[in-house]
């Protein structure tokens, strides 16, 4: 057993280090992800609510395509596709300049298109919950729409929609161990490269699982935090 764990101790001799150095890009990604993906989701659930036919075609496309392929095709679609065109949109500025995505902005980007495809889901049956009154008492006040959807809707949105994006952000927390593929060194890749060495795949793959547990579980206290906050209004009734 105690040779079990110096595998795990930090230096040379062990892997502590470099799960850790794992499980911290693993965090990053999914916490420069979460924005991205909140921000797209709002703006393709506002394009299906809006009463331009362009703007709901739109949002219709998108979230049927990024619900529809899995989370691995998007990220090699998008690591080999956006580097590609981007080469060639660098060669036609500045010819013989290459030009190459990172694993870190790639993964950013196919798991936020994924994430935003889900959370605007969630954000349109938020939006459709509120009562169309709400608007009406906005524009009555005088208030401009934007005044209205920032000061009225979107916190009535964003209380009515948080259960739904804190399963969301659980989801985002696994699916980053896919950029493990393109030979990001994420928490899983990690974990393979200690387990290929050494030869214990159970001591390690448990490690990992303890790790996203743990994860896991810090999120749900967050999420419970937030909404706790934003019912509190509702709470004291």
């Amino acid at each position: 057993m105690g040779e079990l764990f110096g595998l795990i101790a930090w230096g040379p001799t062990g892997w502590g280090d470099e799960i850790a150095a794992g499980a911290w890009l693993t965090i990053r990604l999914a916490v420069v992800t979460l924005p991205f993906g909140l921000l797209l989701g709002l703006a393709i659930a506002l394009a299906k609510e809006s009463s331009n036919s362009y703007l709901r075609a739109v949002g219709n496309v998108y979230t049927t395509v990024f619900r529809g392929l899995p989370e691995l095709l998007t990220l090699f679609v998008i690591y080999n596709m956006v580097q590609i065109g981007a080469n060639r949109l660098t060669q036609m500025i500045a010819p013989g300049s290459q030009f190459e995505i990172s694993g870190f902005a790639a993964g950013v980007i196919a798991l936020g298109v994924v994430f935003g495809a889900f959370a605007s889901e969630v954000f349109l049956g938020a939006i459709r919950a509120i009562p169309k009154g709400q608007s009406e008492a906005g524009r009555s006040l005088g208030l401009s729409p934007w005044q209205t959807f920032r000061l009225v809707r979107l916190p009535q949105l964003w209380r009515l929609a948080l259960p739904g994006l804190g399963n969301l952000w659980l989801v985002l927390l696994k699916d980053t161990s896919l950029v493990s593929v393109i030979a990001l060194n994420d928490l899983l890749r990690q974990t393979q490269v200690a387990v290929g060495v050494t030869k214990e795949p159970f001591f390690f793959y448990l490690i990992a699982c303890l790790i996203y547990l743990f994860f896991t579980l810090i999120s749900q206290v967050g999420v419970n935090r937030l909404e706790a906050q934003a019912n509190r209004g509702f709470a004291a009734r």
